[in-house]
């Protein structure tokens, strides 16, 4: 790498080149937030580094990445880089299908798609500032902040005029994706939760998709407990970096 010159060719997006080739690749993606996350594409070491070296001194901090745990290689690469771990988040998968058991009393499930936007608009301001209020809403996973509320992506619990749970999915053709499952504080410890995923599983093994993901943060073991009754297994996990 006698030549490598690191040349920005937009305003988010850099090469690393030696000798006129293209040897690495760098980019940073506007999360939903506004969150700067980074990418590097780099099959030598000094090249990733210097790609790193030249993108942190040009963007606004923080910036966050995120690596599959179990990549070795490319997690050393951004802790010499500077970052450090922000949060970890387990990767779950389960079958879809189940047994259809009865929701609780006086609840009603509304399948995915056909809530109205008004009642959902309420749910989500009143879970948002019950997030905030304890673990804080940017604590969530960048799936979910600061997404568009569409009710196309939402199945949702009632209990008679009120939502009461939500759940926001990825509708994906191999699988569907559990961004988030919520219940308004003071209608949890009712089976709301278990009643939504049983819904999920339901509708997903009805389109003919087999299994269903979630990503859950380490610390949340009411989520973990929730996923693992539904026959969920632990795939692996990933990394959130940042560096301020």
């Amino acid at each position: 790498m006698n030549t490598l010159v690191i040349t920005r060719v937009a305003e988010r997006h850099w090469h690393a080149l030696d000798d006129d080739l293209v040897v690495g690749r760098g980019d940073a993606s506007p999360r939903p937030d506004g969150r700067l996350f980074l990418s590097i594409d780099a099959w030598h070491d000094d090249v990733f580094l210097y790609l790193a070296e030249v993108m942190l001194a040009a963007l606004p901090r923080p910036l966050y990445t995120v690596v599959d745990e179990a990549d070795l290689n490319l997690r050393t690469r951004w802790v010499q880089a500077g970052l450090t771990t922000r949060r970890r988040e387990w990767e779950y998968v389960m079958s879809s299908g189940g047994d259809g058991a009865e929701p609780p009393p006086g609840l009603r499930l509304l399948p995915i798609g056909t809530a109205e936007l008004d009642p959902l608009r309420h749910l989500d301001r009143t879970i948002r500032a019950e997030v905030e209020a304890t673990i804080g809403w940017a604590q969530m996973p960048p799936a979910v902040l600061s997404r568009p509320l569409d009710p196309t992506y939402y199945a949702v619990a009632a209990e008679l005029d009120a939502y009461v749970g939500l759940a926001r999915l990825a509708l994906l053709p191999r699988h569907t994706r559990i961004g988030l499952i919520a219940v308004r504080s003071d209608h949890r410890r009712r089976g709301i939760a278990r009643a939504l995923l049983a819904e999920i599983l339901t509708a997903t093994h009805v389109r003919g998709v087999a299994t269903v993901s979630a990503d859950v943060h380490e610390a949340n073991t009411a989520a973990i407990a929730l996923f693992e009754a539904a026959g969920a297994r632990c795939t692996g996990s990933n990394l959130e970096l940042v560096i301020h």
